[in-house]
């Protein structure tokens, strides 16, 4: 063999390479989920989107809830017979609130049980999504958010306070047209929350939650935590399935940086020792 043979083997072996680990990834996942869905008589639908940016070509990039994830998991929802619960597992920074309204709509239809398993953060789109839920599992550490509307860069609930605050003859029309979209959004956005939440809450209780999470009370990367989820009033758990942890580390991100968080990954214990 040459010099210029290794050459190409070596080239090969490295072009190929991603591709082999991509198939192994994708069949561990497989495994997990027909692991999990024997263990629970369930089926299993994961949204998983990473909010850190990855590089293509030079630019950021960003996945988030899109047309494409809702015609999946409503795919995924009608290929389920009617009395096999679902348990549907977000991980998501939100995304488009059709979509997100999409899937929502789609589970709460679902006659079986749905169960949303939030095991770090599902903001935004993915909270709606699990308000649609008869039951919300978090971890310990894991965070909703608001569902307030957003109007391109701003807050539907801001551009409505900025309209009061000033003489309307002071306004130009295009601050006027969009406080009016704000207040469209808003009340869509309470209505829709009403619809998702109906059957499993009190008519008043509907109410009192489509209010606090859509009319802008906190900013719309605010953290609702378990803890915070209960006090709310949301049917909310914490006893998380292991296997969901496991699955969350065959997301990593696509492209590899120098990582910012170092650990060795095992369990310890008080005095130095490592379980076995």
């Amino acid at each position: 063999m040459t010099i210029f043979d290794l050459f190409w083997l070596i080239f090969l072996i490295s072009a190929f390479q991603p591709l082999f680990q991509q198939w192994v990834l994708e069949s561990a996942r497989k495994r997990l989920i027909s692991i999990i869905e024997r263990k629970r008589g369930s089926r299993v639908i994961l949204l998983v989107h990473r909010e850190e940016t990855m590089r293509f070509l030079g630019f950021p990039v960003m996945r988030y809830i899109d047309i494409n994830d809702s015609e999946e998991v409503i795919r995924a929802i009608q290929m389920t017979d009617p009395d096999v619960p679902i348990d549907i597992v977000l991980h998501t920074p939100g995304g488009l609130v059709l979509s997100s309204l999409q899937i929502a709509y789609a589970l709460k239809r679902h006659p079986g049980k749905v169960t949303a398993f939030i095991p770090h953060y599902a903001m935004s789109g993915g909270t709606l999504i699990a308000l649609a839920s008869d039951e919300i599992v978090m971890s310990e550490y894991a965070v909703m958010g608001p569902v307030d509307p957003q109007l391109g860069k701003f807050p539907a609930a801001s551009l409505l306070r900025a309209k009061e605050e000033k003489q309307i003859n002071n306004l130009d029309d295009e601050t006027l047209i969009m406080a009016d979209m704000a207040q469209k959004a808003i009340d869509q956005m309470k209505k829709a929350v009403v619809t998702i939440l109906e059957g499993n809450y009190p008519p008043e209780k509907c109410e009192e939650l489509s209010i606090a999470l859509s009319e802008g009370r906190w900013t719309h990367d605010y953290p609702i935590t378990y803890e915070e989820a209960k006090k709310l009033g949301l049917k909310v758990s914490n006893e998380m399935p292991e296997e969901i942890y496991q699955m969350m580390l065959l997301y990593p991100q696509p492209v590899k940086y120098q990582p910012a968080v170092e650990y060795i990954p095992v369990p310890k214990q008080k005095g130095g020792k490592e379980w076995r």
